[in-house]
């Protein structure tokens, strides 16, 4: 027989027991409540267009919320940082741009690894960079730009937005790879950069192709070539680089990942997300109005391409002395 004090013990773990479910129930819902999107530059800049498009298709695919974060500061950095250290538990994302490939070569005393802290989730968009030359450049072509710079050694000029981004990394490969010496001059942006590049002031500009279309389209400078190993449907009529000098391809990216362990089940339902955003052809058009072109990989295959992008820039940062010391 069950005596008072037994029964009010089992009374009370059976009323405990459906609470107890509970949580487990709903930490398997996910998403349950409102998803973040870190991104690393402020807003109204590529990355946060791209964001904002990525989280209105997975809002509407994945029934919950998801908002668009900015966390800019120290070339992409704080946003890395910040998401590193993130729980992981799905409601932590992070748009990452090439310089997370580039970042953990430039300033080995990070406190974060790009891989090891991190998932692959999907690789969103690439983009090109072009080599733009002032509109009353002498040079026609880019072999005439290459034999100028081989005729003057170290005397031409390129600059590009920022210190060990992409199109300065761009530069630096076109360099080796034609075998010529040039001279950096280092910008903080594009608009100096650009001001400088139309009265000649400089010889070379690399940036991305998008907001020097409407330059060009004004006459106030001309695109010589595109980093790409495809020429860019924006500007069909433009050579790569590659054309003059085989093997040479270099894209702008953009790609989501979260914190290392998440749940795999929680990234396939993100992938998901994102591959719909990539397929939706209203996005598509507002992504490669702005010379973007949509990928929407799988996890995978941004894994693959994550690596082949730090494998290509690290010999590139060392040689040209890049590195920052800690």
């Amino acid at each position: 027989m069950i005596n008072r004090r037994r029964l009010m013990k089992l009374s009370a773990a059976a009323a405990l027991a459906p609470g107890l479910a509970r949580p487990a129930i709903a930490q398997g819902a996910w998403p349950n409540r409102p998803v973040s999107i870190a991104i690393p530059f402020t807003p109204g800049g590529g990355a946060d267009m791209i964001a904002r498009l990525v989280a209105q298709k997975m809002t509407e695919v994945l029934g919950q919320q998801f908002i668009v974060e900015s966390k800019p500061g120290a070339g992409g950095n704080l946003a890395a940082q910040y998401i590193a250290r993130s729980a992981p538990d799905g409601y932590n994302m992070f748009l990452a741009g090439d310089h997370h490939a580039t970042n953990n070569h430039l300033n080995p005393g990070l406190n974060y690894d790009a891989v090891k802290d991190f998932e692959p989730v999907s690789l969103v968009v690439q983009y090109p960079i072009a080599m733009a030359i002032p509109a009353n450049s002498p040079h026609k072509t880019l072999a005439d730009f290459i034999a100028a710079a081989k005729a003057n050694p170290g005397k031409m000029t390129y600059g590009s937005p920022g210190h060990g981004a992409v199109p300065h990394l761009s530069a630096e490969l076109f360099v080796r790879a034609a075998n010529i010496k040039m001279t950096n001059v280092p910008y903080r942006g594009a608009a100096p950069g650009i001001q400088d590049l139309i009265p000649g002031r400089i010889d070379s500009f690399w940036n991305n192709v998008a907001p020097m279309l409407p330059l060009q389209n004004d006459g106030k400078l001309r695109m010589l070539a595109v980093t790409t190993a495809k020429r860019s449907p924006q500007v069909p009529d433009m050579p790569t680089i590659g054309e003059t000098l085989p093997g040479y391809d270099v894209t702008g990216w953009y790609a989501l990942f979260v914190p290392a362990k998440t749940p795999k089940d929680i990234i396939q339902r993100m992938y998901t997300g994102a591959k719909a955003a990539a397929e939706d052809p209203v996005i598509r058009k507002r992504l490669q109005d702005q010379a973007m072109m949509v990928v929407g990989s799988t996890p995978d295959e941004l894994a693959k391409f994550h690596q082949d992008e730090l494998a290509k820039w690290g010999p590139v940062i060392r040689e040209a002395g890049l590195v920052q010391k800690s």
